[in-house]
This record gives C-alpha cells, sequence and structure tokens, in this order.
C-alpha cells in the first residue's frame, strides 16, 4: 500500500461478482446460438424436437455455461482489475494487465464511459512519460486507439463506479 491506511481506496473486482456475471453472459449466448439455433433448425428442416433433445438442450444451458464461467475466473484468478487511489496518486490494473501507477499531478482528466458491468474508467495522463508500469506477468494496460488514455473495467468493481467518480472528484475537482 502506497499511502496512509486511513486515506487509501481500494476498488477492485469481487471474484463472486465476475463468475455470476460470466455464468449470465456465457448462458445467454449458449442458449441463443446452441438452444434457439438448434430448435429453428429441426424445425426448419421438418424435423419436430422430441422430448430427449429438448431435455439435453436444458442440461447443457446449466453445465456450459458454469464449467465456461469456472475456466475464465480460474484463468484471471489473481488478475482481475483493480484501482488505488491514495495522497500518492492512482495504482490501476485492468483485468488480465500489468498494474500502473499515475500521480495526481500527471493526471490530465477522468471519466467514465458505457454503463453497467461494461463501464470503464478513461484516465488520460498528462503526458505518458509520468506512468509508471510495473515489471511482471501479464500485457501492458489498456491504452485507447485513439488517444493517450488508459482504459480500466470498473463496472463490476467494489464499491461501484459512482463511488470511483466520487473519489476521483474528491481528488481532482477540476479534471472529472
Amino acid at each position: 500500500m502506497l499511502g496512509p491506511t486511513d486515506d487509501t481506496v481500494h476498488f477492485f473486482q469481487p471474484r463472486g461478482m465476475v463468475f455470476v456475471t460470466m455464468l449470465w453472459v456465457i448462458a445467454a449466448g449458449w442458449l441463443v446460438f446452441r438452444g434457439l439455433a438448434l430448435l429453428l433448425l429441426m424445425t426448419a428442416l421438418g424435423i419436430h424436437p422430441t422430448a430427449a433433445d429438448i431435455a439435453s438442450i436444458a442440461a447443457n444451458l446449466l453445465i456450459v455455461p458454469t464449467v465456461g464461467a469456472s475456466v475464465v475466473l480460474l484463468v484471471v484468478w489473481n488478475r482481475l482489475g483493480e484501482l488505488r487511489s491514495s495522497v500518492h496518486g492512482l495504482d490501476f490494473a485492468a483485468t488480465g494487465r500489468r498494474s500502473a501507477h499515475l500521480p495526481w499531478s500527471q493526471v490530465a482528466s477522468v471519466g467514465l464511459r458505457h454503463w453497467g458491468p461494461f463501464t470503464e474508467l478513461v484516465l488520460t495522463p498528462a503526458s505518458m512519460d509520468a506512468v509508471t508500469i510495473a515489471p511482471g506477468k501479464g500485457r501492458a494496460p489498456r491504452v485507447r486507439r485513439d488517444g493517450p488514455a488508459f482504459l480500466i473495467d470498473v463496472g463490476l468493481m467494489s464499491p461501484g463506479p459512482a463511488v470511483l467518480l466520487a473519489e476521483l472528484h474528491r481528488r481532482l475537482p477540476s479534471k472529472v
């Protein structure tokens, strides 16, 4: 931890929330592509689905999303996104990315884009040279294609994006 314990605010992605979100996303995709597509194809070919076909699709709708979400969570177990706000600046890391540090004096602007679980923090430094990227495993921090700004997935972070924005507004009232 960089700053005093009473000043540092830690935002993180709870594993349970990531698991449940992945479960529902995979289940919705699996239902559309496997369940409905198969039933529509069978009906279009003149084959009437039997109870066994429907039971197989229902069983797969329970099994595949659970296994898929478990595999995703195991892959990113210790690499979920996080952000720390302290007197020294921002320490941030998107899911599966190396962490970076940006002092408050070098923050040009911050803002949120998208909504719900897809909310992203757009962090624009005054200079890319002011950003310290930690060595180690993982890919480099996400940077916007259209400009020198970092993207951090904050939609599933706890506390939520509204609290994060309030914390950033407290630290940088003129740049949020």
